[in-house]
């Protein structure tokens, strides 16, 4: 099973963080108590800049959950198209050549869902598989090309296209002052990217090298849903973010990579290139030190959240665009995905440079 390329694409809408913080400090000036603490949280972010769904000036004002939906539904649907296009244009592939598609997110929903409108506009084969997902948040990058893997695997010969797109922005709630939505205004932020994944046998007829994933492997913890997610209401999608969610990833991600690398005679010190999802800077900090990482394992990590927020699922594919953008540390080298999301749970992806 091989990552053949990885493409990314964004709205037409940047910002620097504090044009984002200005624009919030007066749309909560009539709350200065939260207004009074933008500066400081989002400051703590470590984000510099960001890309929007929509232009700044039209968040704040009134919007329902399905006119905010509807804009998901469109820009959606833009960026869904300019991330697979630019996948597959890479190894010189077309949208007939598209034998499943696996496509997540968590910041908006559509019934025809996603691939199906994305189908109409691309000219996707009519036997295409479709499967959209829904809830993993976080956690369904990695997700996403486990079970993209899955597929190919069965399939040798074909072609899976993984799909992710997040626009956080557009869960924005104007009346939440909570910590948790103070932070997140600070955190999130909108973009897409799209995975090809090859089967052996299409890899090797196509000439493809690529990452060769050797294994996957998923993580739930009991009982701890309340660590992260959406409380879904009236108005939309209200953010659960608990404090817990450094500590976890601190204490509980290292013996599960530990166990999972053990089963194929390895250890973390054989992993030479680290895809670690940059969900905030005590998360990432948290996943470093717990795994004894040093700051060239997490550098990538570093400057996706920096350039472009914690875009959810979408992240740690920008992560690894960037770790092959890079290139290869040496032929054959080991390479680990790693992620976290609700539930809470861990998705692991062990790969090989050109292996």
């Amino acid at each position: 099973m091989r990552i053949a390329s990885v493409s990314r694409a964004f709205p037409e809408h940047r910002y620097s963080q504090q044009e984002i913080r200005e624009k919030l400090e007066q749309i909560w000036a009539d709350r200065p108590a939260a207004a009074s603490r933008l500066a400081s949280l989002h400051t703590n972010t470590q984000v510099e800049s960001r890309y929007l769904a929509l232009p700044l000036e039209e968040y704040g004002s009134a919007r329902t959950f399905g006119e905010s939906n509807d804009h998901w539904i469109r820009v959606s649907q833009d960026l869904g198209e300019a991330a697979v296009d630019g996948a597959l244009s890479k190894i010189g592939l077309v949208p007939e050549d598209i034998d499943a598609i696996f496509t997540v997110s968590i910041t908006g929903i559509a019934s025809p869902s996603l691939d199906a409108r994305l189908a109409n506009r691309m000219g996707f084969r009519s036997d295409i598989k479709r499967i959209p997902i829904f809830g993993l948040g976080c956690v369904a990058g990695a997700a996403g090309i486990a079970r993209a893997v899955d597929y190919v695997k069965a399939y040798p010969d074909q072609v899976a296209v993984l799909l992710s797109v997040e626009l956080c922005s557009l869960t924005f709630q104007a009346e939440d002052t909570s910590v948790a939505n103070l932070i997140s205004s600070g955190l999130f932020g909108d973009g897409a990217a799209a995975v090809v994944i090859l089967g052996e046998e299409r890899a090797r007829r196509m000439g493809i090298e690529g990452l060769r994933v050797r294994d996957t492997r998923s993580v739930f913890y009991p009982d701890t849903e309340d660590v992260m997610g959406w409380r879904i209401s009236e108005r939309g999608f209200d953010i659960v973010l608990s404090p817990a969610v450094p500590t976890i990833a601190e204490e509980r991600l290292a013996s599960d990579v530990d166990a999972f690398l053990d089963a194929h005679g390895m250890s973390r010190s054989d992993v030479a290139s680290w895809v670690c999802h940059p969900g905030g800077p005590k998360v990432l900090s948290a996943m470093r030190t717990g795994l004894g990482l040093d700051d060239r394992d997490v550098r990538h990590a570093w400057k996706v959240l920096g350039e472009h927020g914690n875009l959810s699922s979408t992240s740690v594919l920008m992560v690894l665009h960037d770790v092959l953008e890079e290139g290869a540390p040496a032929p054959g080298a080991p390479g680990l995905m790693v992620a976290m999301g609700p539930a809470f749970c861990s998705e692991i992806v062990l790969f090989e440079w050109n292996g």
